[in-house]
């Protein structure tokens, strides 16, 4: 349960006011608790994740939220957090804690929830305050998306559970990284190089999903740095099926695999696996159109140590300064940080965005398109660069 990736977890954010039982209902759903309650109001302070499987939906992320309602200047920064929670759910639980109709901030969200067309249940919290409710007693009599609750007793957390599996949003049903591109008994070469940058121990995450996911087709999968591709090459007895590289490694290996011989990269087939792939397309080639003083944003998903040679902060600006030929600006963000105000900059260029999941990386596009700011990622700008960008994208017909 808890080696799926994050970026691979539905998404359920719990919203509300000030003390509905946000917090509460939480820690009720993962049977553990993850988040502090308190009487007071304003307890949650900052999202709360919880990760947990909740079957038949599967691994999910759940994320309690802080009140609505919050008030003054601290108040309204807690807000503006939870409702930049919005742009990452793929199901939302609006919690009322009691039998009322919604209204003020429940009703501006629930509107917010409709134009974002996410699916919602709203949860009427503290069904054993309610006068003459026999916890324990009858069925939920509200309509499909409503349901009432106590966290504090577990009246209806598991019918609750229930209506969650119900809601498996279309965009999370599963979408090939690799697998319909290849057929069992295939020869996969997959290109990691390893230097400095490279997570001691282990692959990066993009590279262990498709690995995983050639292996998952019973398919040969043959794992090597670019420093033995040329070897690893003339060493197969049969040209491989497929050559998917590490986008840094382009340069090098597109000059070693044979013109016949499909070749892409992981970046390349996250961005098709999360669906913008068309979109990162059209923004590599903004990277011809640059002028002196542009500013470019370079967006990255996780937080990490950065090195003297970090792709982000170094590699990437050196190499589109070489391939404009202008006196650009860069800014840099990193984690949960992406810009409410994107009209300064002339380009976006993002990670692949393994560690977040499909609805922020579309939120994050959307709110470029929006601004009308192009927007690219790491592995298509590089292959654009390298002039291999036709090629890496040819494999998929």
């Amino acid at each position: 349960m808890y080696s799926t990736p994050s970026g691979e977890r539905i998404h359920i954010g719990i919203f509300g006011r000030r003390n509905a039982g946000k917090s509460s209902l939480l820690n009720a759903i993962s049977a553990q608790p993850s988040a502090i309650v308190s009487d007071m109001p304003g307890t949650t302070t900052d999202p709360v994740k919880r990760v947990m499987e909740i079957l038949p939906l599967g691994p999910v992320v759940m994320i309690d939220t802080p009140g609505l309602d919050d008030t003054g200047a601290l108040g309204k920064l807690r807000v503006e957090q939870a409702e930049k929670v919005l742009g990452q759910v793929d199901i939302a639980l609006v919690v009322l804690d009691k039998k009322r109709a919604p209204e003020g901030v429940e009703q501006e969200l629930l509107a917010t929830l409709e134009n974002k067309k996410v699916p919602f249940i709203c949860v009427y919290n503290k069904a054993d305050l309610w006068e003459n409710t026999m916890i324990g007693q009858g069925e939920n009599t509200l309509g499909a998306r409503e349901i009432s609750v106590s966290a504090k007793t577990g009246f209806h957390i598991h019918e609750l559970k229930e209506l969650l599996a119900a809601m498996m949003p279309e965009a999370k049903k599963e979408t090939p990284l690799i697998s319909d591109l290849i057929t069992a008994g295939d020869m996969v070469v997959l290109v990691t190089p390893i230097d400095s940058a490279a997570p001691k121990g282990r692959l990066i995450l993009p590279q262990q999903m498709v690995l995983r996911e050639v292996l998952d087709c019973h398919c040969l999968a043959l794992t090597v740095q670019d420093t033995e591709l040329a070897g690893a090459l003339e060493a197969l007895a049969v040209k491989p099926s497929l050559v998917v590289t590490d986008s840094q490694a382009f340069g090098k290996v597109m000059k070693l695999v044979p013109e016949d011989v499909p070749l892409t990269s992981f970046s390349i087939l996250l961005a098709r696996k999360k669906g913008n792939l068309k979109a990162l397309v059209e923004g590599a080639y903004q990277l011809d159109r640059l002028s002196d003083g542009d500013r470019l944003l370079v967006c990255e998903g996780c937080t990490h140590h950065r090195q003297c040679d970090d792709i982000g902060t170094v590699k990437l600006p050196a190499w589109i300064k070489k391939h404009s030929r202008k006196n650009l600006e860069f800014e840099f963000t990193s984690g949960g940080g992406f810009p409410a105000d994107l009209s300064s900059y002339a380009l976006i260029v993002h990670c692949g965005g393994c560690t977040l999941n499909d609805k922020e990386i579309a939120t994050r596009q959307q709110q470029a398109r929006a601004q009308d700011i192009p927007m690219t990622n790491y592995g298509t700008a590089i292959a654009h660069m390298n002039g291999i960008l036709e090629r890496s994208l040819a494999v998929f017909g």
